[in-house]
């Protein structure tokens, strides 16, 4: 081997263990021993964090409970989101979580990233709404009267506070090492993506003030979106992600579209750097499982479908017994009686 290819392997592998080691933090979405985070001797004991992630965890200890719930809430909401698909979201009890997936530059670790930084963002913003916080509470710069005419009022969520606390603690291993690689601003570019899919879904709720529940007087106050919708959003711009590269433009590197003839991605856009592979064999070094095994729906032609699913390897099929309640009936006063039914169904699963 060349020395020029010698370095090049050394950059990938450095690139690999760096990309690796920035969405660590999210094992503590595997931390449910660990009780409450209240001590700073506990900042030092949590696995997957990076230094200044202790110190900030030590700074913040009140924060961290809402910085594990969004890890959370990222993980099961990936595992929604792809739970048709070759790759799932499947976990392992290693570092990192998603296994080696998120060590490559793909549309899923754009994906991993932008869910988890939108999942802190969310937990700390819910928190601060919910008085479980001292450093934040509501949103108070949400005040006086609309354009259309109803008042603010009522408890706006704090997405500013939110939005910062995920910004100092989920970039800073991006930002510690100066942002400079190509997997570095790709990061940075989808840890912001995923914030801004909740900014952009922001929702006006209100109440109705009035003699006879009539609308004399309307409060009303600003409230982040269902996680759901987020993770919705986010799916769609998956769907839609950019292939990027880096260049030089102007005293600084930036992500540009790989294929000329696209247009420019926005803030909003998740983009990557190298094509997926096809999840379809397991690989336990890459944390990839393979779709062996897999339920597949026999009569879809989308990804859920066996013929995708099971990257034409063919399905087995089952007669298995369903037990499910039938038979409902309503007694007086009050609970609901219902027969066990059992039901043969057709389930088919990848070879």
């Amino acid at each position: 081997m060349s020395p020029r290819s010698c370095l090049r392997s050394l950059r990938l592998l450095v690139f690999a263990v760096f990309s690796a080691a920035a969405s660590n933090w999210l094992y503590l979405a595997k931390l449910s021993s660990v009780g409450s985070i209240s001590e700073e001797e506990t900042c030092e004991k949590l696995k997957g964090l990076i230094q200044r992630q202790v110190q900030m965890c030590k700074r913040n200890l009140e924060v961290m409970d809402s910085v594990r719930r969004g890890a959370q809430l990222a993980i099961e909401e990936c595992q929604y989101q792809f739970r048709n698909r070759r790759w799932n979201c499947s976990t392992l009890d290693s570092l990192p979580v998603f296994g080696k997936v998120v060590t490559q530059g793909t549309r899923e670790a754009a994906f991993v990233y932008a869910i988890s930084s939108a999942g802190v963002a969310f937990a700390v913003t819910r928190a601060c709404s919910s008085g479980e916080l001292e450093k934040c509470g509501c949103d108070r710069t949400v005040h006086g009267v609309s354009p259309q005419g109803f008042q603010w009022s009522g408890c706006s969520d704090n997405i500013a506070y939110g939005v910062a606390f995920s910004q100092s603690f989920v970039d800073v291993r991006e930002r510690s090492k100066g942002a400079s690689s190509s997997r570095a601003l790709m990061n940075l570019h989808n840890n912001e993506a995923g914030r801004k899919a909740i900014l952009s879904h922001m929702r006006v709720e209100c109440k109705c003030h009035g003699v006879s529940g009539s609308c004399e007087v309307k409060t009303c106050w600003r409230a982040v979106p269902p996680f759901r919708q987020v993770g919705h959003a986010l799916k769609e711009k998956f769907d839609g992600a950019t292939e990027v590269e880096p260049r030089r433009v102007g005293s600084s590197r930036a992500l540009v579209p790989r294929n000329a003839q696209f247009k420019p991605h926005t803030d909003e856009d998740l983009v990557y750097l190298e094509p997926s592979p096809d999840f379809c064999e397991q690989d336990m070094r890459s944390g990839v499982l393979g779709t062996r095994g897999r339920t597949c729906n026999k009569t879809s032609k989308a990804i859920d479908g066996c013929e995708l699913l099971c990257c034409g390897r063919g399905f087995h099929t089952a007669q298995v017994e369903l037990a499910e309640r039938c038979s409902c009936k309503f007694h007086w006063c009050c609970f609901v009686k219902c027969r066990q039914c059992q039901r043969l169904v057709e389930l088919h699963t990848c070879r």
